[in-house]
């Protein structure tokens, strides 16, 4: 799974003021984030509200992002149906038009068992024609698996070979030591551990998009040997990481925003319910990115 690696930022859902998926803007995110170097792109996940879209906006949104790319860089599908069938249709339609890897989302049950999650994630990826990744995001979905179900889950069934977690970097460390590199681990947190994720174990990171040229920049001079130089770009953003990524809406409200800013889209349009943003919030905002233009140029 080495061909798995760097920074893919998961897409935001950009709306148009009628309250629909606007799929000119989210064409111009795909075309920015490429440009700024990405290594490849995420599509699908929190960040993308896949809680407030169809079913048909979420397959909307993956075809934009595969058409779009057009092969350029790998494309990864976060699948959020609830049911195994449903998961399994969706990772075979994102197969069928070029995605290089999904990552499945648990059922919305907090009770459920580890042993049911475990046949549930099975019984999708034995079935899904391209390699198959877990979020395990208990902080943010409010269900996982534990470092030991995990490591079970990808011995019963091979094709789970990637993982996105979302946690410290003491959490990753840990992981990846009892993993002994049976998962491809990427973390996720707008990427505000990202060198010491990548010191631990990380192949990689799943961000937003309001920083991933800054990101994209960071993971080349780590893997180049440029430690000194990775540690001090990352000094320079990680303050504007805290603010964002304080929760998920805190980001949805500030880093889209920053992302639409970047990019050179007019306004940003939320689906409620929506976290406003406050006057303070968009001061801190424009201090911590002061520095940040036009994305990819």
């Amino acid at each position: 799974m080495t061909d798995i690696h760097g920074i893919y930022p998961m897409l935001y859902a950009l709306f148009g003021a009628d309250g629909g998926l606007d799929p000119g803007a989210h064409v111009a995110q795909v075309e920015a984030c490429i440009a700024a170097g990405v290594h490849g792109l995420a599509v699908g996940g929190l960040a993308s509200e896949c809680n407030k879209l169809t079913v048909e906006e979420r397959h909307a949104l993956a075809d934009w992002t595969l058409q779009a790319a057009a092969g350029r860089v790998p494309v990864s599908v976060t699948v959020s149906d609830n049911t195994t069938g449903g998961q399994i249709a969706t990772v075979r339609r994102a197969a069928d038009s070029g995605a290089a890897w999904a990552v499945l989302q648990p059922p919305p049950v907090k009770s459920a068992s580890e042993a049911a999650l475990i046949e549930f994630f099975g019984t999708v990826a034995d079935a899904a024609p391209i390699p198959v990744g877990i979020q395990n995001a208990p902080e943010y979905i409010g269900i996982g698996l534990s470092n030991a179900g995990l490591i079970e889950l990808n011995r019963r069934h091979p094709n789970v070979r990637v993982l996105k977690a979302e946690g410290p970097v003491m959490t990753i460390a840990r992981l990846a030591e009892e993993a002994g590199g049976a998962l491809t681990l990427f973390n996720g947190r707008n990427g505000i551990e990202l060198l010491d994720s990548l010191r631990n174990g990380c192949a990689g990171m799943i961000p937003g998009v309001e920083t991933c040229d800054v990101q994209s920049r960071i993971y080349d001079l780590h893997r180049a040997g440029e430690a000194g130089e990775a540690d001090a770009a990352f000094r320079e953003i990680l303050p504007l990481l805290h603010f964002l990524m304080s929760t998920v809406d805190h980001l949805l409200c500030y880093g889209k925003r920053l992302a639409a800013r970047r990019i050179g889209l007019d306004a940003v349009h939320d689906r409620g319910p929506a976290t406003a943003p406050h006057p303070a919030g968009m001061r801190t905002l424009e201090h911590w990115s002061r520095g940040l233009g036009r994305l990819g140029s």
